[in-house]
């Protein structure tokens, strides 16, 4: 079965960064798409960055634009996210999830990494 763990959440102050990490395992990364998101308490999950990984074509939602950037490393199944100038907002449960290219949705999903921005 495909699965997802990401890793690399925690407190940080505004301003700082994280590095987030989607590990897959039973499948290869070369054919889907993955996608990061997040869900803060009493809001709806917001995409927040995606890649294909076949191609590396890059997606972000406008909120993180110039301060997040997604990457991959095919070799090793694993996706990161790079989150940098952290704001308060940004504080959220982080999920990765993956669909293979050409389908619609994302159709696996990791658990989630807790991030915290707070001075």
């Amino acid at each position: 079965q495909v699965q997802l763990v990401e890793s690399g959440g925690g407190l940080v102050q505004p301003g700082g960064s994280l590095r987030l990490s989607c590990a897959a395992s039973r499948f290869s990364l070369d054919y889907y798409v993955i996608g990061w998101f997040r869900q803060a308490p009493g809001k709806e999950r917001e995409g927040v960055s995606c890649i294909d990984t076949s191609d590396g074509s890059t997606s972000y939602a406008d909120s993180v634009k110039g301060r997040f950037s997604i990457s991959r490393d095919n070799a090793k199944n694993t996706a990161y996210l790079q989150m940098n100038s952290l704001k308060p907002e940004d504080t959220a449960v982080y999920l990765c999830a993956a669909r293979l290219v050409g389908e619609i949705q994302f159709n696996y999903w990791g658990q989630g990494t807790q991030v915290t921005v707070s001075s």
